[in-house]
């Protein structure tokens, strides 16, 4: 995976295989991940995100979620959205419905996403 300008920021996006996530470098410094679990055949279940709180509410998010999933296609995989923010994200743009996984879509939207975390918790 290639480093990528974002403003004056150098970006990287690492797959951590060691601890089943994505992570997101700008400038070398770590600003986000987001965990999977690689099903067969290449399937991808986007579990969870998450952004370091010194870099929250900077685009780190969906820059991250952006980059993994294109990272994907380049794998020819396909995707599972379990995750709320990578639900809601899929919610707004047919960009990249190519790589949702037909018979294992996951969650449509972020509501549906947040209630089924809800319910696994209770």
């Amino acid at each position: 995976m290639s480093k990528e300008e974002h403003g004056s920021a150098a970006e990287e996006l690492v797959d951590n295989t060691d601890q089943g996530r994505f992570e997101l470098h700008r400038d070398e410094d770590l600003v986000g991940w987001l965990y999977y679990t690689r099903l067969r055949p290449n399937r991808y279940a986007l579990r969870h995100t998450e952004v370091e709180p010194s870099h929250q509410h900077q685009g780190v998010a969906g820059a991250m979620v952006r980059r993994v999933l294109d990272e994907i296609r380049t794998r020819e995989g396909t995707i599972t959205a379990i995750c709320p923010f990578v639900a809601e994200f899929l919610s707004r743009t047919s960009t990249y419905a190519d790589l949702i996984d037909t018979r294992h879509p996951g969650y449509p939207d972020r509501a549906t996403a947040e209630a089924a975390q809800q319910q696994s918790t209770d």
